[in-house]
């Protein structure tokens, strides 16, 4: 492919002016040529913002009307599959932010549709794309840390309760903060670990702050307590095949010191923990703690899209799996099965 990739915006929102038509805009291969929304003026708006030349309210119009190679999916997750669906529909190559869709059934329907047209799908899961963890996946593959057998997947806020869009609303987005945050640091420390097959989860969930209005507010705002169905709290224990386990820990809310975003894995030769990056090993019978240093300063997001983009232009294998990313969202569909019925449950059953 040799001319310029052309991309089409799915959904105006924060995620797609922040960080996908940046990210598009800053490589010379690319060139975001339109962008669509429901809501009325929202995707004009942002075409003049971006120069864009082409803005749309409805999807079907923009992929008859434009000559485009891919998409970037920004929507609220309850359009995640009908988006993914209608441009690998019309032979395009889709980015999807995360989580792949609002259930497993969804994600496997957009997984099957990508494989039948032959289309990249690639799911928005930037923490690989991390310099970090990118160096820590080497080394677990090159077997520095032996055989892992244990992670754990944390993402913390003190009080980072979202108060705009729909993220509180369970129609629309299909849970709160373990399906908006939890989604990142379970699939990031699952990759690190090698992607071992999930088994069985153990999980609760908690909505300790959402429904109350007599808590501090974040620096966001207040959201609506009054429509705040969803859980601002999930944990969970998972078992693999071959025995490892992980725990997760996700929060919007909680009472701590400051936010936490931490990832952990240890194996029968070495440990690894980051942010930042700190591996302990044993070497010649005397335990040694490595901190790496020299390590790229790429932004992940850009990184992400960078990727994306050698995808479409066959450059290279899309890194983000999709049964890996299936995997995940089986899991996360486990630990809210597992916390309304109060025990274990079978994953993807």
């Amino acid at each position: 492919m040799a001319s310029k990739v052309r991309v089409g915006i799915v959904g105006a929102g924060g995620i797609a002016r922040n960080v996908h038509i940046p990210g598009y805009q800053v490589l010379d291969d690319v060139e975001v040529v339109a962008v669509c929304d429901i809501a009325p003026g929202r995707a004009q708006e942002v075409a003049a913002e971006f120069r864009i030349a082409s803005a749309y309210d409805d999807l079907a119009t923009m992929l008859d009307g434009e000559d485009l190679d891919a998409v970037s999916v920004c929507t609220p997750n309850v359009a995640h599959k009908e988006g993914t669906l209608a441009a690998l529909g019309a032979g395009l190559h889709v980015l999807c932010e995360k989580p792949i869709a609002m259930n497993l059934a969804e994600g496997r329907e957009m997984v099957a549709a990508a494989r039948e047209r032959d289309r990249i799908l690639q799911i928005g899961l930037h923490f690989r794309f991390q310099p970090e963890s990118l160096a820590l996946k080497r080394m677990v593959e090159r077997g520095d840390l032996g055989d892992i057998y244990y992670g754990e997947a944390t993402m913390l806020r003190r009080r980072g309760i979202p108060s705009w869009g729909v993220f509180t609303r369970r129609e629309l987005q299909g849970g709160g903060a373990l399906i908006d945050i939890g989604v990142h640091a379970l699939d990031h420390t699952m990759w690190l670990m090698g992607n071992p097959k999930p088994l069985t989860v153990s999980g609760a969930t908690y909505a300790a702050f959402g429904p109350r209005d007599d808590v501090a507010p974040p620096r966001w705002g207040m959201w609506d307590a009054n429509t705040f169905d969803v859980d601002d709290m999930g944990v969970a224990f998972v078992r693999f095949e071959g025995g490892a386990t992980l725990v997760l820990r996700s929060a919007w809310a909680a009472h701590i010191g400051d936010n936490l975003a931490e990832t952990r894995v240890l194996g029968t030769h070495g440990g690894a923990f980051l942010s930042p990056l700190q591996i302990y090993r044993d070497v010649d019978r005397v335990m040694v703690d490595i901190t790496p240093t020299g390590l790229p300063t790429t932004e992940p997001h850009r990184a992400e899209i960078a990727h994306f983009v050698s995808c479409v232009r066959g450059e290279c294998e899309c890194a983000v799996r999709p049964e890996t990313v299936l995997d995940v969202q089986a899991v996360l569909d486990a630990v809210y099965a597992s916390a309304e019925s109060g025990r274990e449950v079978a994953v993807g059953a």
